[in-house]
């Protein structure tokens, strides 16, 4: 297996409630360009590569020397996006999917990633949670909660408040972090696979590689990443780093 290890940004200008938020600008940087510098911080990273399907996020890219690649303009998902880019480097073994909307992702929580993927030979996809308490971040359904059993693998994925509690302060519950590596293969089994059931139920892409038998590798950090979806969210990006 070619072994390789790549983080792949996958960046669109449409989006449905914050359009072009890849070039809105804080603190003199695009969003896109403070995410592609943390990512860029990463130990045991061999490249970075923004993916996009827009001709004004390729040239900014360029402009403040990211590697970026074109990409079709029909992708359903992130995943697809970064399958794409991903069929073009045979020396690629490993990617790492670091949303284009997070610029405060901090370096150590990819990097605990990567190692989720790149050092378990059992897992074909690895990602993150973070321990919530918060009783309307538990109810909250754009929230999505996750278990996993004692070897830190993933049993399942829910917007609902799992597991359900019906002898409370017996467990913890655990929020997830929209971000994912993947072994290669893994990741062009997931997007030519059909959608599955429980995806389509909840909304959840990571369902379809569970539904399938394949593992998800949970690794548990502290700091909760600020993501960008609304001109609120980018107002508080904006007052904080020019604050």
């Amino acid at each position: 297996m070619s072994n390789q290890t790549s983080i792949i940004i996958p960046a669109r200008y449409g989006s449905s409630r914050l359009e072009g938020k890849p070039l809105l600008k804080a603190g003199g940087k695009y969003i896109i360009q403070w995410v592609w510098e943390k990512a860029s911080k990463c130990k045991g990273i061999d490249r970075v590569i923004v993916a996009t399907d827009d001709e004004r996020i390729f040239n900014v890219c360029k402009e403040f020397g990211a590697e970026v690649e074109m990409t079709s303009t029909e992708h359903k998902s992130g995943s697809d996006r970064i399958a794409e880019v991903a069929k073009r480097h045979s020396e690629i073994g490993y990617i790492i999917n670091v949303q284009g909307d997070e610029p405060l992702i901090e370096p150590e929580n990819i990097e605990l990633v990567r190692k989720g993927v790149v050092e378990d030979d059992c897992a074909d996809i690895s990602t993150l949670v973070r321990e919530i308490s918060d009783k309307d971040e538990v109810n909250n359904p754009n929230l999505v909660k996750c278990i996993f059993d004692v070897n830190n693998y993933a049993m399942y994925f829910s917007r609902s408040k799992i597991p359900y509690e019906r002898n409370e302060g017996k467990t913890k519950f655990y929020g997830h972090l929209g971000i994912y590596g993947y072994k290669k293969e893994a990741l062009f089994k997931m997007t030519s696979l059909p959608q599955t059931s429980y995806e389509m139920a909840e909304s959840l892409e990571q369902l379809r590689a569970l539904q399938n038998g394949m593992k998800i590798k949970v690794g548990i950090v502290k700091n909760i990443p600020v993501g960008i979806d609304t001109i609120e969210d980018f107002n508080r990006f904006k007052k904080m780093v020019e604050g």
